[in-house]
């Protein structure tokens, strides 16, 4: 549907901006080193607060949806870690396997966005923001202690519990779902310094993903990108419809929770991915693939709601 392709059209033009920009001799390796960095400590976490701390959920069953956006993601990551004992055998190497589990678990919630606003307006919104606000922390935290403990780093429980808490981006999530259950103010100029930052965080990280990209891993995908792919862009929106039409959700909020499960992988990964020793290379690949898959699978998730 043109929707659709109108949505997930721009991220890959900006994934291929900045594969164009990184093989320009314009930049040197300490100017890209610098925008993760960047974008890690600064960008996301403030794009993160400034999404949650004024999300509004009373125009929808926020219980229900809640439940369902929780207990999908929770299912979806057991299942993905129970990969690692049939990987392990085929000479996976550990960085590798953290983003198969990022690029699985993940979803691009502001893209989720971008296509709820075409099809639902403010309450399509909403129920994206509500996804958003339950996964989170849960997602980051989950995915940081999985790179913690496959990193070739000696593992103990005080420095993995000491990544995990002074992580950015588990922090501004924490501190913007605060703000919104609490219904603390933010001051206005304070929130709109905070939201200028932000509005550079998606497309930052977009460019970064494709200045770390190989194309040839994209145009000539390995099985191991295609796996993330398929749980991401297939088992998770069944596992979204079937839990959701369990509990009684139908209607426009089913279709938008179809349609937000079934989008593809978030930015933020491939940068945490760099900063906690992941496979960056590999995830800007799944990452790419992901991409043109959607605009085949997304379809095809409307068409699983009769959309």
């Amino acid at each position: 549907m043109l929707i659709i392709f109108e949505s997930v059209l721009p991220i890959f033009l900006t994934v291929a901006l900045g594969a164009g920009l990184k093989r320009l001799p314009i930049f040197d390796q300490a100017f890209w080193a610098g925008l993760n960095q960047l974008g890690y400590y600064v960008l996301f976490p403030a794009l993160l607060f400034t999404t949650l701390a004024r999300a509004d959920f009373s125009s929808i069953a926020a219980g229900d949806i809640a439940w369902v956006t929780l207990s999908g993601v929770l299912i979806l990551s057991l299942l993905s870690i129970l990969l690692w004992p049939l990987l392990k055998p085929t000479g996976i190497k550990t960085s590798a396997f953290t983003s198969v589990f990022q690029t699985a678990t993940r979803w691009n919630g502001f893209v989720a966005l971008a296509i709820a606003d075409k099809f639902a307006g403010l309450e399509g919104m909403a129920v994206i923001s509500l996804m958003m606000t339950v996964t989170i922390i849960p997602l980051n935290f989950i995915n940081v202690f999985v790179l913690v403990w496959f990193s070739p780093e000696n593992r103990n429980i005080g420095m993995m519990t000491r990544k995990i808490v002074t992580n950015p981006l588990i922090a501004s999530a924490f501190v913007g779902i605060a703000f919104n259950l609490l219904a603390l103010p933010v001051y206005q100029p304070v929130y709109d310094a905070l939201n200028l930052v932000a509005r550079a965080a998606l497309g930052m990280g977009l460019v970064l993903v494709g200045a770390g990209l190989v194309l040839s891993d994209a145009l000539k995908p390995k099985p191991i990108v295609l796996l993330p792919s398929l749980l991401k862009l297939g088992l998770f929106p069944l596992m979204i419809y079937t839990l959701a039409s369990f509990v009684g959700i139908s209607g426009m909020p089913l279709t938008i929770m179809v349609l937000g499960a079934g989008v593809p992988t978030a930015m933020n990964g491939y940068v945490l991915a760099r900063q906690l020793g992941g496979d960056a290379r590999l995830y800007s690949a799944v990452v790419t693939v992901q991409t043109v898959l959607s605009f085949f699978t997304l379809p095809l998730a409307l068409l699983l709601v009769g959309g």
